[in-house]
């Protein structure tokens, strides 16, 4: 319970930064538009390809006897790679329902 102290204490900053964010990404998530919500967070999903790309180098670099590290890059990878190809299947969705009808 120390080691969380004193790394609480030397890194404050960054505890606040991470505070600050959290109310700040809630307050401009509350204020977009139903009609916007589904566009946004399908290319928010889209970008998290930079997940995967970070899970792939840490396993990469992680050391044969670091399970930790390795199960952790792997999981990484594969709800990244689960959340990117949602994201596109939302995306493809949500267009198909703007595009032209065919006519029988």
């Amino acid at each position: 319970m120390n080691a969380v102290l004193d790394f609480l204490q030397l890194h404050i900053e960054m505890v606040y930064i991470v505070i600050l964010s959290i109310f700040l990404g809630i307050e401009v998530i509350s204020r977009v538009p139903a009609v916007l919500h589904t566009p946004l967070m399908s290319g928010a999903n889209a970008i998290h390809g930079v997940v995967i790309i970070g899970a792939i180098i840490v396993m990469g670099k992680a050391e044969s006897d670091n399970y930790l590290a390795l199960v952790l890059g792997f999981l990484a990878v594969i709800l990244g790679t689960l959340n990117v190809v949602g994201g596109f299947v939302v995306t493809d969705r949500m267009l198909e329902m703007f595009s032209k009808k065919k006519s029988k």
